[in-house]
């Protein structure tokens, strides 16, 4: 009986060419894994893309912040406890497979910008930037704008409509 599915033929293209061929397991969603059998693997830990993630939603004109303000409030909280960090990833989420990823977004806009283009700014740097650095494949970049942040006091102009 004749084996079905690439198995079979890859190794007989594998041994004919002289490359060497392998398929890898699936692994769990926390890394992606880029397979180059003669050199070796590398593995990126999705801490990693979140933090790529994070660091070119920042870089956006119009992103005020990751996260909602509760977010942002257990955040700020988190600094100040002696010997925590506060946590860059904070609004992001990430699903880290072999050769692909998912981003999840939640910002928090600058008044005054046009959302829709900030998001779609986000979304063109997040994933120029994580498939960039790590090799992986992104195939969306969802991206919920929790909040508006409003100029503060001393940034407001006072408009009357009587002078």
């Amino acid at each position: 009986m004749a084996e079905k599915g690439p198995g079979r033929r890859g190794e007989q293209e594998a041994a004919s060419t002289g490359s060497s061929w392998t398929t890898t397991p699936s692994k769990p969603a926390s890394t992606g894994e880029v397979v180059q059998p003669s050199m070796g693997r590398t593995t990126v830990a999705a801490l990693v893309v979140q933090k790529i993630a994070a660091i070119a939603t920042l870089e956006v004109t119009g992103v005020a912040a990751l996260g909602a303000g509760i977010a942002r409030a257990f955040g700020a909280l988190r600094e100040r406890i002696p010997g925590a960090s506060a946590s860059q990833t904070t609004g992001v989420a990430v699903e880290v497979g072999e050769r692909q990823a998912a981003i999840d977004l939640a910002i928090t806009a600058e008044y005054g910008v046009a959302q829709v283009e900030v998001a779609r700014m986000v979304r063109r740097n997040v994933i120029k930037a994580v498939q960039r650095m790590t090799g992986l494949e992104v195939v969306a970049v969802n991206i919920t704008v929790e909040d508006v942040r409003l100029p503060e006091d001393g940034e407001q102009t006072q408009v009357t409509r009587v002078e």
